[in-house]
């Protein structure tokens, strides 16, 4: 029997959100998953949006995406910062395009806009983004937890719980 190891994509970048990127992170480990740190550049340091440091693993031309079960997106203001690099943009609408789970929470939807993926789906998002969603032809629901297809949103931190839970039922399918 081959044993198949499971990959999950994280993204990093300055201003994170440290709880959206450190529950996916362990959570995901739980459940049998090897999480791999992507961000603009590889084994640097990114500090979040309070303080604490996070070390990067890989760039994203280091990226295979069919090697990954699912891209993670976390908040903060992280997001605002991936959607200007084209690179960790293509890794998003790449993993959409090859029907990989995609779990984007807080501002994370904002790489989900600049990819394109969310015309005509349903999503979260912390409520200052809600417009952008609306503005990018999906609708937006003010709810925990909002899943369609293989894409997973959710709005805040409190939020991750059922973020996290919602997200593992998908790559259980």
């Amino acid at each position: 029997m081959v044993n198949v190891l499971k990959k999950i994509l994280i993204m990093l970048d300055e201003g994170v959100e440290e709880s959206e990127f450190i529950y996916p992170y362990y959570r995901f480990q739980e459940e049998g998953y090897e999480v791999v740190i992507c961000a603009s550049r590889a084994k640097e340091t990114y500090v979040g949006k309070h303080g604490v440091p996070f070390r990067s693993e890989i760039s994203p031309k280091d990226v295979k995406i069919e090697e990954y079960d699912a891209v993670i997106i976390p908040g903060g203001r992280a997001p605002d910062r991936m959607r200007v690099n084209a690179d960790l943009v293509k890794i998003v609408k790449d993993a959409y395009e090859k029907g990989k789970v995609i779990a984007a929470v807080c501002h994370g939807p904002q790489m989900l806009i600049e990819a394109d993926v969310l015309r005509g789906k349903k999503a979260t998002c912390w409520k200052s983004v809600a417009t952008d969603i609306k503005n990018a032809g999906a609708t937006f629901v003010d709810a925990p937890v909002v899943v369609d297809g293989k894409i997973v949103t959710s709005r805040m931190p409190s939020d991750l719980p059922s973020f996290c839970k919602e997200t593992i039922k998908l790559l259980k399918k």
